[in-house]
């Protein structure tokens, strides 16, 4: 009898001494998650995703900061829904206005611009609406009082569908009958098949400038129009409010927005796509902001 309560009492100093020597929440697997690099998940425009710039600059910051960085592609419509919903912790966009209007309304707490581009008119090289060199607003008011051409639109919510709507708006239209019109085609899709589809309708198109080289060009089409204030195309981040949604990583997406400004960054944007295809995709946007984009 004695034995046995000598050792049911050993037994209960055993498990109590492990209570003490291993507080709640460490161990193995708490070890491993300690050392693991934390997560950014970033959602971002197609056009700097299917350029290839974020598979150039997601290795470099990883190594930089250790962190681990997921980009997720999407139109501007769709990246601001996952940031408004705090579904990722920074969004990489083009349409200042819903930019403003993001961080007005709570959702974001900082935008952060740090490249830019043009949008393009193209069309057939034939261009038998006859709009080369003509402003945005004008050849728009062309393909519309024609008729018997097609024009392809995104249809989407995209940033660059929202620019599009901007311009025929500038050209006096109201949006919503020019896409009632039988001449106009709302493809619903990312810009590479929009643009397809117009070489394929032998139609016009507003594109980004990245896309188009990368994409479009191989089609048969050409950029007719590419001047005109109303064409700049702007890149910014925007960091998610980590008051609004506490579980956002705003540290991580600081650090992303740093990182995207910096010389060597900037430096890389005066030469992305140079090499290949004979003039750079994007420009940093110190470089709009002084006049130089041409």
């Amino acid at each position: 009898m004695l034995n046995a309560r000598f050792a049911l009492g050993t037994l209960l100093t055993a498990f109590l001494l492990a209570l003490i020597l291993v507080p709640a929440g460490t161990g193995c697997n708490q070890a491993k998650h300690d050392s693991a690099p934390a997560k950014l998940r970033v959602a971002t425009t197609t056009s700097l995703y299917d350029s290839g710039l974020w598979e150039y600059l997601e290795p470099l910051f990883e190594a930089r900061y250790g962190i681990d960085l997921e980009v997720l592609y999407a139109g501007t419509g769709i990246a601001l829904r996952y940031g408004e919903k705090g579904d990722v912790d920074a969004i990489v966009t083009h349409d200042p206005d819903r930019e403003a209007l993001f961080i007005s309304q709570g959702y974001g707490l900082e935008r952060v611009p740090f490249a830019c581009s043009r949008f393009l008119v193209v069309g057939p090289a034939d261009d038998p609406a006859r709009i080369k060199g003509q402003t945005p607003e004008a050849a728009f008011a062309r393909i519309a009082a024609i008729g018997s051409v097609l024009f392809i639109s995104r249809g989407d919510e995209s940033g660059t569908h929202i620019k599009e709507k901007e311009i025929w708006q500038r050209a006096g239209f109201d949006y919503e009958e020019v896409r009632r019109s039988r001449w106009y085609i709302e493809a619903g899709r990312g810009m590479g098949p929009t643009l397809l589809l117009a070489a394929e309708k032998r139609g016009y198109a507003l594109t980004d400038k990245a896309t188009f080289v990368t994409y479009g060009n191989k089609l048969g089409l050409v950029p007719l129009v590419d001047q005109g204030d109303i064409l700049l195309n702007t890149y910014s981040i925007l960091l998610v409010d980590p008051k609004r949604y506490p579980w956002v990583n705003y540290e991580a997406s600081k650090r992303l927005a740093e990182f995207l400004v910096t010389e060597e960054v900037q430096a890389t944007l005066r030469e992305f796509g140079a090499l290949h295809y004979g003039e750079p995709l994007f420009l940093p946007y110190c470089d709009c902001a002084r006049g130089l984009l041409r």
